[in-house]
C-alpha cells in the first residue's frame, strides 16, 4: 500500500507529464499557485478530455483523478459543450493512498448493482389520494416566474464571486413568510462548508409521527457563467434558479397542508457548479450521522421543454430504479406528462453525491441533455419568451406528490 505522500507525488507528476508544466511551482493566469482538485468524474468525459484517470470503475462510467486549473477548464468546457455541468464531485480532501480510492469505487459500485434490482411495481401501487389532487391544483406557475425573476436579478450567484452569499438572506427572508403559514414549526437554517465560502440553505418540517425517517428535495441555488466565474453575468434563470424556485412553489402549497409524517428536508445547495460542494458535504455528513434517508429529489433545469411542453427526462444513471418508477407511477396518477429516460454521466448534478453515500435518488430535468438549453453557464440564460413556468410547475408537482406521498406513507425501497 502506498503512503500518502506517496500517492499524492504520483498523482501530481501525472499532471506535470499532461500539463507540460512542472506543477509544484504552476501558476494560472492571475499568477496565483494552481490548486489540484481530486475528483470523481463522468470516465468517458476524463478520456475525452485526455485526462489521466488514475482510477476507474468501467461499469459505473467513474474515474478518479486529480485536476488542474488547466484540466479543470478543459473538462469543463467539454461538459458544457454536450450540454451538461461540470460532471465531476470534488472531494473534500486527497485520498490517502489508492486503497482509500478503490474503497470509494467498491462502495458506490455496491450500492449501484442493487440500487437497479427492485423496482416500485414490487414494492406498492400508487393510488390517487384527493388531498393531493387538490394540493397540486394550488400550485401557481405565476409564482415560480415571480422566483425565478428574483434570482435571477442577482448580477451573479457563483460561489467563489466576491459576495458569494449576496443573495442567501434575502431568498431566505423569502422562505420565511412563506413559513409562517404552517401551523406546525419549521427551522430555517444556513450550512456552512470548507470548500467552498457560499453557504447552502436547509428548510426542515420535522415529522409528527416518525422524524427520524426523512424525504429530501434539493436543488442548488449557485450560478456561473464561463469557466471559473469569469464569464460575467451569470443570472441562471433555467440553471437553476428555475429548479429552485419550483421547489419554493412545493414548499408554499406544503406549508398549507397537515404536518407530514416522516421529516420533509429542503435543501438549496452551494457550489454545484464547481463539483457538487454543498451538496457533498450535507449527503457526507448524512451517512456520518447514519441519517434514515428515504428518498432524494433533485431539481435542476426545469423550464426549457426542449422536447416539448410537458415532456421531460428522468434520469436513469445514479438515480434509483425505486424512485423511477415511482415517478412514472406519479405521473400515471397525477400529472400525465410524457416522462423520457436519459443519462447525464456522473456527477452531473447534486443528485450523485447523495447516491454515492448510498441514498436513493431521483432526478427528472426539463428535457434529455441533447435538447437541453444551449445558453446555461453565459450572460444569455434569462428568461425569455422559449421558457416555459407551466413546464417548470410540473417538477413542482413532482416535489409536492413525494413530500405528501412518500412523507405520509411506510414506502421505501427495500435491501
Amino acid at each position: 500500500m502506498q503512503n500518502t505522500s506517496r500517492f499524492i507525488a504520483t498523482s501530481l507528476i501525472t499532471l506535470t507529464i499532461f500539463t507540460s508544466k512542472p506543477i509544484l511551482n504552476a501558476h494560472n493566469h492571475n499568477g496565483d499557485p494552481l490548486v489540484f482538485k481530486p475528483v470523481l468524474a463522468d470516465l468517458k468525459l476524463l478520456q475525452a478530455a485526455n485526462v489521466p484517470v488514475l482510477y476507474k470503475d468501467e461499469e459505473t462510467g467513474v474515474g478518479y483523478a486529480v485536476l488542474n486549473s488547466a484540466a479543470e477548464n478543459k473538462l469543463s468546457d467539454l461538459a458544457h459543450a454536450n450540454g451538461r455541468c461540470g460532471n465531476f464531485e470534488a472531494l473534500s480532501e486527497m485520498p490517502r493512498d489508492l486503497a482509500t480510492v478503490r474503497e470509494h469505487f467498491q462502495a458506490l459500485n455496491t450500492f449501484h448493482k442493487r440500487n437497479q434490482v427492485i423496482s416500485f411495481s414490487q414494492v406498492a401501487d400508487l393510488e390517487a389520494r384527493p388531498e393531493i389532487e387538490s394540493a397540486l391544483e394550488q400550485l401557481s406557475a405565476d409564482k415560480i416566474r415571480g422566483g425565478v425573476e428574483f434570482l435571477s436579478s442577482f448580477p451573479t450567484r457563483y460561489n467563489r464571486g466576491s459576495n458569494p452569499n449576496s443573495h442567501i438572506n434575502p431568498f431566505m427572508d423569502r422562505l420565511a413568510e412563506i413559513a409562517k403559514q404552517a401551523n406546525y414549526p419549521i427551522t430555517i437554517e444556513t450550512i456552512s462548508h470548507k470548500s467552498t465560502p457560499q453557504k447552502s440553505i436547509k428548510l426542515t418540517i420535522q415529522g409528527a409521527t416518525r422524524p427520524s425517517e426523512v424525504v429530501v428535495l434539493g436543488g442548488h441555488l449557485d450560478s456561473i457563467s464561463g469557466f471559473m466565474g469569469m464569464g460575467g453575468k451569470a443570472p441562471g434563470a433555467d440553471d437553476n434558479a428555475s429548479g429552485s424556485s419550483a421547489l419554493v412553489e412545493a414548499l408554499r402549497v406544503l406549508t398549507l397542508q397537515p404536518q407530514p409524517e416522516r421529516t420533509i428536508e429542503f435543501y438549496w445547495y452551494a457550489g454545484e457548479e464547481s463539483g457538487l460542494l454543498g451538496s457533498a458535504e450535507i449527503a457526507q455528513a448524512a451517512k456520518a450521522q447514519n441519517k434514515d434517508i428515504i428518498a432524494v429529489l433533485q431539481l435542476d433545469m426545469t423550464m426549457f421543454p426542449g422536447d416539448g411542453e410537458l415532456k421531460i427526462a428522468s434520469m436513469s444513471d445514479f438515480t434509483s430504479r425505486w424512485l423511477r418508477d415511482y415517478l412514472v407511477a406519479a405521473n400515471n396518477t397525477y400529472f400525465h406528462a410524457t416522462v423520457q429516460e436519459d443519462q447525464c454521466g456522473y456527477g452531473c448534478s447534486d443528485h450523485a453525491s447523495w447516491y454515492r453515500q448510498g441514498f436513493p435518488t431521483l432526478f427528472p430535468t426539463e428535457s434529455k441533455f441533447d435538447s437541453s438549453f444551449k445558453d446555461l453557464h453565459t450572460p444569455k440564460d434569462v428568461i425569455s419568451p422559449i421558457m416555459s413556468f407551466e413546464h417548470a410547475k410540473l417538477f413542482s408537482k413532482i416535489a409536492l406528490t413525494m413530500a405528501m406521498d412518500l412523507g405520509n406513507s411506510e414506502q421505501r425501497q427495500p435491501y
